[in-house]
């Protein structure tokens, strides 16, 4: 019975020495995986840091050089549409003929652009100044009906005359001659830049031999094909606004319906804001015109019902579906180009966001940012694959 007991007692002890050995393992792994969750933790907030610091310090110089980094932005979106027709030519006639007549054509789209702004905005400018006293008139109108309802006003029909609607588009004028002038140094830019085009390229494929993980050169093809395609999209649905604003004011009998659809083919290429203004601004002069408010009602559901079908619905829908863009993203990168850039960084935010997606998109350690930026199903293929 005592050796029964003995051994009892044995068995009892290395039992409880198992027990401790491991409890003690099991603390030295909770403690590792605490000091592993540690030093992840502290690594996400020494990366995060620096990521935020990194975004002030980008968006400050893309503000403060503005007046340098604009023109530079246009001339690759530039080369970008234009290196088909170059290389295209330059397969046939040779590398002078193909830079003369590709600089030709870059100068003859922003010419027919820079003359169809011109002419649409002193069309309208001559029809105001003329026009003035119903102006005039509506405001009153306008400033009695507010009266009678007890809403607050100031009378300012002794200041509202012919010289308000000068200065007005004179204001508008010192922005048409700022946009002529950017346009020239554009210009002047493309030409030195599609003459050193292939030197370009030939330094890429050189720097894509010190590289790993992903090519320079097929990123920047697919960055000018992603643009190509997005301008194409956009310049369909401009055409078809343009002239279905132009019909439709025909039809009614509003004056300057050349004007109005020159305008909104234009302003079409300004996401969101330009096909709201195209809209507004017809339905100013048509109450001018008709002096009727229902009138001007009819025009201004009409107006905005063919701006919301082509740009303002399915045009995005187009765009986001063939560049795999989150409409809501381009949203957001609009309103940040707008405010970093004015009204060039909302012409060209958008190409812009396309270019730094394409980047993220073939840099394996910067996809996760594509892959936030991206539609759904466009994103779930990239994590297939």
């Amino acid at each position: 019975m005592w050796f029964n007991l003995k051994r009892a007692s044995r068995a009892t002890d290395a039992s409880l020495r198992r027990d401790l050995a491991q409890l003690s393992e099991s603390q030295t792994a909770s403690s590792e995986i605490s000091n592993r969750e540690a030093v992840v933790t502290g690594a996400g907030r020494d990366r995060f840091v620096p990521a935020i610091i990194a975004v002030v310090l980008v968006s400050a110089a893309l503000y403060f050089g503005r007046l340098v980094l604009e023109p530079v932005a246009f001339v690759l979106f530039t080369m970008a549409l234009v290196e088909p027709f170059q290389k295209s030519v330059e397969a046939r006639m040779g590398k002078p003929m193909a830079l003369i007549l590709t600089i030709l054509l870059a100068l003859l789209v922003i010419s027919l652009l820079v003359l169809a702004i011109v002419w649409s905005i002193g069309d309208v400018g001559h029809w105001a100044v003329a026009n003035v006293d119903r102006f005039q008139s509506l405001y009153m109108r306008a400033n009695q009906w507010l009266e009678s309802h007890e809403i607050f006003t100031v009378d300012l029909s002794n200041s509202f005359d012919s010289s308000t609607l000068v200065r007005i588009f004179q204001a508008v004028a010192v922005q048409v001659n700022y946009f002529m002038g950017f346009a020239l140094v554009v210009f002047l830019f493309l030409m030195f830049g599609l003459a050193e085009m292939s030197e370009f390229k030939i330094k890429l494929e050189a720097l894509d031999k010190k590289m790993s993980g992903w090519s320079l050169a097929e990123t920047s093809g697919r960055i000018a094909e992603k643009i190509r395609k997005y301008m194409v999209i956009r310049t369909v649905a401009s055409v078809v606004t343009g002239v279905a604003v132009f019909l439709f004011t025909l039809s009614i009998g509003l004056d300057l319906a050349v004007a109005w659809g020159v305008i909104s083919f234009v302003l079409n290429y300004i996401p969101y804001v330009g096909p709201l203004v195209a809209v507004i601004l017809p339905v100013i002069f048509a109450t001018v015109q008709f002096e009727s408010w229902q009138m001007a009602a009819v025009i201004f559901g009409s107006l905005y019902l063919i701006q919301f079908v082509i740009g303002s619905y399915l045009e995005p829908m187009l765009t986001g579906t063939a560049l795999a863009i989150s409409p809501f993203v381009m949203l957001f990168a609009f309103l940040i180009w707008d405010f970093l850039w004015g009204m060039p960084g909302a012409f060209i935010g958008l190409p812009v966001t396309i270019a730094l997606f394409t980047i993220w998109e073939q840099n394996p350690s910067t996809r996760w940012i594509a892959n936030l930026m991206s539609t759904s199903g466009a994103a779930s293929e990239s994590l297939r694959e």
